[in-house]
């Protein structure tokens, strides 16, 4: 800290009329004390700066939020909405789940719970996908005595004995020495015209 100093009154010469003026001490606070009062409005004008930067982004932001909101609304929302496959699903989801009846709506109702509901028809397999589906895991590997499948000489002698034999055993089922087959094969949801296609398929198959 430095040290000034003063001049001060002090004691009279010898001789003269004139005082000799003796020097007194002044202390000075730090050089900081005096631009300090700078330094803080420095600081608050960079504040004050650093607060109009950000709000100014923050608008710029949210300009450009709607902004986009507003371009997607007036281009791809508009294109969705006009699609056939959106307004469908929209009626769809709007739609009443179900409808007051009134007087007079009695006999409607009634002819709507009369009417019957078709059942549906069930396609008809072929010959090779009932084999596949129910003929193959015995005839392709000939378990249990079965005749296998491309095998001429596995099938010879059920030939010898006819057809319908053959479409009897294979319908009804059949117990033999070598084994038993059970009637359809396992597969009694299938019709008889089914199995018959099997079996023709098999004795192609196996000439």
């Amino acid at each position: 800290m430095p040290v000034y100093f003063a001049p001060a009154e002090g004691r009279a010469l010898p001789g003269s009329g004139r005082r000799r003026a003796s020097a007194v001490p002044v202390t000075q606070g730090p050089a900081t004390d005096r631009v300090e009062p700078n330094l803080s409005n420095h600081d608050q004008r960079f504040f004050d700066m650093f607060m109009v930067v950000i709000g100014g982004l923050i608008v710029v932001t949210v300009a450009l939020i709607f902004l986009a909101r507003y371009m997607a609304g007036g281009t791809q929302l508009q294109w969705v909405q006009t699609q056939p496959e959106t307004e469908q699903q929209v009626i769809e989801r709007i739609a009443p789940i179900g409808r007051v009846a009134l007087p007079g709506d009695d006999e409607q109702l009634a002819a709507a719970a009369a009417t019957p509901t078709a059942a549906p028809v069930a396609e008809k397999l072929t010959g090779p996908q009932v084999y596949n589906a129910a003929c193959l895991a015995c005839h392709g590997a000939g378990i249990a005595g079965a005749p296998r499948t491309g095998e001429a000489g596995d099938w010879a002698a059920r030939l010898e004995q006819g057809m319908d034999v053959i479409y009897r055993h294979s319908l009804e089922g059949f117990t033999g020495s070598a084994g038993y087959m059970p009637p359809k094969g396992g597969r009694v949801d299938l019709s008889d015209e089914e199995i018959m296609a099997a079996v023709d398929f098999m004795i192609a198959e196996s000439r």
